[in-house]
């Protein structure tokens, strides 16, 4: 899958996600998967720069 083959899909799942939603349920699943991945970012960061401090002190 390409990059914009993944845009794509990315916004036909929201799409699909949001139909039959109210506004409310919508804002609340924005903010959970903002927050799903933010979270996920933090984690990853942490781990390479963790991976790289380790790798220093050998």
């Amino acid at each position: 899958m390409n990059s914009c083959e993944f845009v794509t899909f990315i916004s036909v799942l929201a799409s699909s996600i949001a139909k039959n939603k109210t506004q409310d349920q919508i804002n609340l699943l924005a903010v959970f998967f903002s927050q799903l991945g933010d979270t996920l970012a933090t984690i990853s960061t942490y781990e390479g720069i963790k991976d790289e401090s380790e790798k220093e002190c050998m």
